[in-house]
């Protein structure tokens, strides 16, 4: 019998090695799998590239992470924003390596992860400093760089509601990053809000079809779907 749905959020984290890829979804604080990650900042393991869509705000969650020395690098769209204090700090004291990605290619580039493209070629981002080191080639008279997928070792996601086979719903604008990096990574967690029994989840919204989702783990319940 296939069964997912884990007990606890140290039992969700076990085994996430050092110097791991981590694509965290959310965007802003919406969707973001806030409990798995103060989860991993006691699950301990360092020398992390986060993958996410800004860089944290305040003192929690990914912020905290950081702060605690064990994120080597961030690939995000937005690294300064309201709050993102401890990300400026250790950047300008050359603690953490930056890489900014635009938000449709960061996208694009775990969602190529999750589809087994290996690169692909986009005009956004051509002849700025984005393109450095890139191969450029031109597409009826436009330049276009080449971007490489972006898989993960682990992705973490939050859902609206989840079965024991993985399969995922996210609710509203909590959708974002979600999907494309539950198929980027070799291994995808989701926090959900509920639970449902096989069947209850109806196939249109199956956002993240189980295959791509390894464990589950419920946070909280929430109000009922509306």
């Amino acid at each position: 019998m296939i069964n997912k749905i884990v007990q606890s959020i140290a039992e969700a984290l076990s085994g996430i090695k050092d110097g791991s890829t981590v694509l965290m979804g959310g965007f802003g604080a919406v969707g973001q799998p806030d409990e798995l990650i103060e989860g991993l900042i006691e699950q301990g393991a360092k020398d992390l590239t986060v993958v996410a869509n800004n860089a944290g705000a305040g003192k929690v969650g990914l912020a905290r992470l950081m702060a605690e020395g064990r994120v080597r690098k961030i690939i995000c769209s937005f690294p300064r924003s309201a709050g993102s204090t401890v990300f400026e700090e250790l950047y300008r004291a050359g603690k953490l390596e930056l890489e900014i990605v635009p938000q449709g290619t960061l996208a694009e580039r775990m969602r190529a992860a999750g589809a087994g493209i290996p690169a692909f070629y986009t005009p956004t981002g051509a002849g700025t400093k984005l393109a450095q080191g890139k191969e450029t080639r031109e597409f009826n008279g436009r330049p276009h760089i080449m971007e490489l997928a972006l898989p993960g070792d682990v992705a973490l996601v939050e859902a609206w509601e989840a079965d024991r086979w993985g399969n995922l719903t996210y609710r509203e604008s909590g959708r974002n990053f979600n999907p494309v990096m539950a198929m980027a990574a070799t291994l995808t967690i989701a926090q959900t809000h509920n639970i449902r029994d096989l069947g209850e989840i109806t196939p249109d919204n199956v956002h993240t079809p189980g295959i791509f989702v390894q464990r589950v783990v419920q946070v909280a319940r929430g109000a009922p779907w509306n």
